[in-house]
């Protein structure tokens, strides 16, 4: 069987993804479920060093996530200077205490009081590592003019979601945090105009007395549904 081939003048290879007998991949599966399922949320990080390589890799393992017609439409701006870490806590800080004191409604507030959040936010200077995500809408071509990007938000969303994937299996924290709104980022960090700010993630290892919340994630039942035939 040839690795390659070609269709409608475009190159194909030949993919041969694992295989796994069904006990193995019943195993396997579980195992992953109760590795992930202890990833958790931090807001009190250490200021202990994270190699960069670490960083890269979890921003190259992000980018392995599908996305619309190819278009990986992202940006992932790694921020460790501590004059830039400053300045996006200040602006950040700005607009949490404005959404805390009159953009979020008392239902919301309410939510969140399990969580005991509030608009202080001094993980922003704290953790080594801020990784800001970017999504790009379209993309700008040499000549300046602009080509379409295509499912923009599902494309990133999933590539957030393998990035803290990888970095919870290189033993870090994180935090999807999400001021709004968020065109202080793009100022601070002078973005070009097709970027958009999608998530700020503050990362880094655990400050040694650590506590989350203890939440319950919902049951299987509650979030799926299974349409099984005769």
């Amino acid at each position: 069987m040839p690795e390659t081939k070609l269709i409608d003048g475009f190159e194909f290879i030949r993919y041969q993804p694992a295989s796994f007998s069904n006990d193995e991949a019943r195993h396997r599966s579980d195992a992953f479920y109760q590795w992930l399922n202890t990833r958790r949320t931090v807001r009190d990080f250490s200021d202990q060093p994270v190699d960069r390589k670490i960083i890269e890799n979890a921003i190259r393992a992000a980018s392995s996530a599908p996305s619309g017609a190819h278009k990986q439409p992202w940006t992932f701006c790694v921020v460790s200077d501590s004059r830039l870490k400053q300045q996006i806590r200040v602006a950040a800080e700005k607009e949490e205490y404005e959404s805390y004191h009159g953009r979020m409604t008392p239902e919301w507030l309410e939510d969140l009081r399990p969580l005991q959040t509030d608009w202080h936010k001094p993980f922003l200077e704290i953790a080594p590592y801020l990784i800001v995500v970017f999504k790009k809408s379209y993309d700008l071509l040499p000549d300046g003019s602009k080509k379409n990007n295509y499912y923009v938000n599902e494309s990133v969303g999933l590539a957030c979601g393998f990035l803290l994937t990888a970095l919870h299996h290189a033993g870090l924290c994180a935090l999807t945090h999400t001021p709004s709104p968020m065109n202080f980022l793009g100022k601070i960090l002078n973005r070009p105009e097709n970027e958009r700010p999608f998530l700020l993630i503050p990362v880094g290892h655990a400050a040694e007395q650590t506590y989350v919340p203890k939440l319950k994630r919902k049951q299987l039942e509650e979030v799926a549904v299974f349409y099984e035939g005769n």
